[in-house]
């Protein structure tokens, strides 16, 4: 099985730690993404697994076998970079060759190889250019045929979309997305796009601080975030959280922020403490925010049309939540309306630990079809 075990995982620079006990089970033909804001750790990860650079402690496993010591050329994986990293004197045919003609692989089974390769990826015209005269799509298609050449066990991507512009990544992830489903091998993918994460992955490990945060399928990530830094880091526009206090009496609850109250299913916290209240952060989904004719009074800040929807900023007693509404449903700033919350959708977080209070029922299915209309903003 080409499955990866990362376990215990740590890696030092000096004084930084830049990966602290990371624990990963990635199974066999799984893609995953490792998500998180710069400086996170999901590169010194992915260089790990590619044995470019070294752990200070801990393993890591590539079917079954631990590969902690092994070169690069002794892991059966295989990378794809930012840049692309293609020789700029070199055509596409003899780029995708370069990894069999380094193994002495015989010249017409490499030519056989690269055709198939370039069939695959829709490069068959473009075998005799040079990369100045191919685009970044083309470009990025190319570092991949030379990845797949070498038909590794796994795939490491590191952002290898970054440098495209917001068309042509849309296009390269509905291109990764056919790829993965026509080889099915194992890819371990680094992103800071949460976009690209959600409408992509498997599973997506999501890393704050060289820590893992949360892990598992894109759905519970959205709607079951781990902690606060999940909660505000996934979805656009994200999540608003506010301070307050959750009080519980004769089998009730209630939030309080200021001046507003949320009374809350008696079922919706895992709460065991002896306590009456707690200090806790509370969290709304933009999309589980309703504007109507009833709930609290509001005041319109700000509208932010995007075509198919518009974006609202909204005051209602001291604090401002973002709503979701149809792009039918106009408002205008300075506009009194009424706002109210779907209470069975709302997230609990403690407001000293940051961990997730809820007691969880399964997540919406229309979570990932949320996300998926951002990306066509």
């Amino acid at each position: 099985m080409a499955g990866i075990s990362i376990a215990k995982l740590c890696k030092a620079f000096g004084p930084v730690t830049a990966v602290k006990d990371l624990d990963l089970e990635i199974a066999e033909g799984e893609f995953v993404s490792l998500l998180g804001p710069s400086g996170c750790g999901k590169t010194t990860t992915l260089r790990i697994l590619a044995g470019l650079d070294f752990p200070t402690s801990g393993t890591i496993s590539i079917a079954d076998r631990i590969v902690n010591d092994l070169p690069p050329g002794k892991r059966d994986v295989a990378m794809v970079f930012q840049s692309y990293a293609l020789y700029p004197h070199m055509t596409v045919a003899e780029n995708i060759a370069y990894p069999l003609k380094k193994r002495g692989v015989p010249r017409g089974q490499r030519l056989a190889k690269v055709m198939d390769v370039a069939r695959l990826l829709r490069l068959e015209t473009l075998i005799d250019r040079k990369p100045r005269h191919l685009s970044g799509g083309q470009q990025q298609r190319v570092a991949l045929g030379r990845a797949l050449v070498r038909e590794p066990r796994v795939f490491l991507l590191d952002e290898p979309l970054s440098n495209l512009d917001a068309k042509l990544r849309a296009h390269m992830r509905a291109e990764l997305i056919e790829l993965h489903r026509r080889i099915g091998k194992t890819m371990v993918y680094v992103t800071h796009d949460q976009l690209e994460a959600m409408t992509m992955s498997d599973r997506i490990a999501v890393m704050h601080g060289g820590e893992l945060q949360q892990f598992g399928p894109p759905a519970d990530v959205y709607e079951r975030p781990a902690n606060i830094f999940v909660a505000d880091f996934i979805g656009t526009p994200s999540m608003t959280l506010f301070e307050g206090t959750l009080h519980r009496q004769a089998g009730q609850m209630e939030v309080r922020i200021g001046s507003l109250m949320i009374p809350l299913p008696q079922e919706h916290v895992a709460w065991t403490g002896t306590s009456d209240s707690i200090a806790i952060r509370l969290g709304v989904r933009s999309e589980d925010v309703l504007v109507g004719e009833t709930g609290e009074p509001a005041v319109v800040k700000l509208v932010e049309p995007t075509g198919h929807e518009n974006i609202a900023l909204l005051t209602t007693h001291g604090v401002v939540v973002t709503a979701r509404l149809g792009a039918d449903v106009q408002l205008r700033p300075g506009e009194a309306v009424r706002v109210a919350f779907r209470t069975s959708r709302l997230h609990v977080f403690d407001q000293l630990s940051g961990t997730r209070l809820n007691s969880d029922g399964p997540p919406r299915v229309t979570a990932i079809r949320n996300l998926q209309s951002i990306g066509k903003r």
